[in-house]
């Protein structure tokens, strides 16, 4: 058996953070959800030990649709909640979630069930032209997340489709609950996570003008850090302030295509978020994370290191074009705000490099367990149970990756740029351990050629100048210089 106590401690994971999982928010897509993270408590919700008080004349915070925060409801779980428990739950779920926030609800949230076979079909991104493939294809081949004989999109779709509980549609204004069965009883933590997205529409609105992958976790870790945050609270008070419904039995959808190194990746703003959320609120309570919805973060940089937050912005990155003729860029449709270029950041890069001690490949990896798995007390640490403050990552200043293709295989060219020339230096060595991880060795010209029966059959070129760093891939080392002529 190889690597056993990594291997334990990531079987930990999938089963403290099954159902978490949601898929990292596009331009065009807002929806997103979290499991509910606390243990299981009796079948029968007792509210608390103290009388609630009558309707207020007006409404008020901590009351919604009849229902006080701390107002005992008559439901058992044992064979799920039907329609009228359902409203009575999520009603005082709505007012636990303002008492919480500070933040009043404008209107009520509707909460609707889909199966999961329901789901997959309606968020399976419907056609994908054959250029966004080809350039997502090689973007998480470049990340040596998926070689060039799967298809990144399906396994994206994969992971996302088995874990997801829950989400909140911007567009339709609802809660959506994935369940095999019809009256579900709600985990705590998904109903009051999904309506912390709910209030953020409502006051501040969840459209987003993120464009690329590093801007997309900057906004998310802004947004699902918030609801992290409000969902921690929330759980910590069940048992002790509040008495709370139980966890349903089964966390998630199990089985599909549970990809290590991008879970690490998407789940990002739900294990950084609460600490940007944190460090906002020392500086000046909810007010100061009221206030952040009008400047998102401008990238993960900022969420991981919140002392960064406002004034850190990454560098534009420019990169010419200087491949041969047989070779084209590809350019995604950019008809829906998507650049024709990709822009992958520190989160991403932490997520390959933890990949390397969980992969199947061999027996090495670039980092330890203990450097991308947070521990409290000896235990695995499940509000924070990721680390992405890697030394080869904390540099990162901005960064282009260009796709190409002559046809039949494609080819990259990533530039990134750093604080520091030490900065730089830190990460070219840290990836080149990464090729090295899968295959790769060096050739006497300098360059890696990965051998034949890895995943990632092929030749790349790791160039430093200065703080910057260049990353070329191509099928093979003549070709190198076809795809980008340095």
């Amino acid at each position: 058996m190889r690597r056993p106590f990594a291997l334990a401690v990531l079987c930990a994971v999938v089963l403290l953070l099954a159902g978490c999982q949601a898929p990292s928010v596009s331009p065009d897509q807002t929806e997103s959800s979290n499991a509910d993270l606390t243990p299981s408590e009796p079948a029968t919700d007792y509210g608390n030990n103290d009388s609630a008080p009558g309707a207020p004349a007006t409404d008020r915070l901590g009351y919604e649709n009849g229902y006080w925060y701390n107002e005992s409801l008559s439901v058992t779980t044992d064979d799920g909640l039907n329609e009228t428990e359902r409203d009575a739950v999520v009603a005082r779920t709505m007012a636990r979630v303002e008492r919480i926030r500070g933040l009043e609800f404008e209107e009520t949230v509707p909460v609707s069930v889909v199966s999961r076979a329901e789901y997959r079909n309606n968020t399976g991104g419907g056609e994908t032209g054959d250029s966004l493939r080809r350039f997502d294809n090689a973007k998480f081949e470049a990340l040596f997340f998926i070689g060039e004989d799967r298809d990144s999109i399906a396994v994206q779709n994969s992971n996302r489709g088995e874990s997801v509980l829950g989400y909140y549609s911007s567009q339709r204004g609802e809660i959506v609950i994935v369940s095999e069965s019809e009256t579900p009883t709600i985990s705590r933590g998904t109903l009051a996570h999904e309506l912390v997205h709910a209030l953020q529409d409502q006051h501040f609105g969840l459209e987003s003008d993120a464009r690329t992958r590093d801007q997309v976790q900057g906004r998310n870790g802004m947004v699902e850090g918030d609801a992290v945050a409000v969902t921690q609270t929330y759980t910590d008070r069940c048992g002790e302030a509040w008495r709370c419904i139980d966890r349903p039995s089964q966390s998630g959808g199990g089985g599909g295509d549970r990809h290590f190194g991008i879970n690490f990746m998407q789940y990002f703003p739900y294990s950084d978020g609460p600490g940007l959320i944190g460090d906002l609120r020392e500086r000046g309570g909810w007010s100061a994370v009221n206030d952040a919805y009008d400047d998102y973060p401008d990238g993960a940089a900022e969420v991981t290191y919140p002392g960064r937050y406002p004034e850190w912005e990454p560098d534009s990155v420019s990169l010419a074009d200087r491949s041969s003729d047989d070779w084209e860029r590809v350019r995604p449709s950019t008809d829906r705000g998507r650049p024709d270029y990709a822009v992958v950041g520190p989160s991403a890069i932490a997520g390959s490099m933890a990949y390397t001690i969980a992969d199947d490949y061999n027996e090495s990896s670039v980092v330890r367990t203990r450097d991308v798995i947070n521990y409290e007390d000896g235990s695995l640490d499940s509000d924070d149970p990721y680390n992405y403050d890697l030394p080869a990552t904390g540099g990162w200043q901005g960064g282009r990756m260009h796709v190409y293709d002559n046809g039949d295989e494609t080819a990259y060219v990533w530039k990134t740029t750093w604080a520091s020339e030490a900065d730089a230096r830190e990460f070219a060595d840290a990836w080149t351990a990464v090729i090295a991880h899968w295959g790769g060795t060096r050739t006497a010209e300098g360059h890696w050629v990965i051998e034949e029966d890895s995943p990632y059959t092929d030749a790349v070129s790791v160039r430093v100048d200065g703080q910057t760093v260049t990353v070329v891939n191509a099928p093979t080392a003549d070709e190198l210089s076809e795809v980008h002529d340095a």
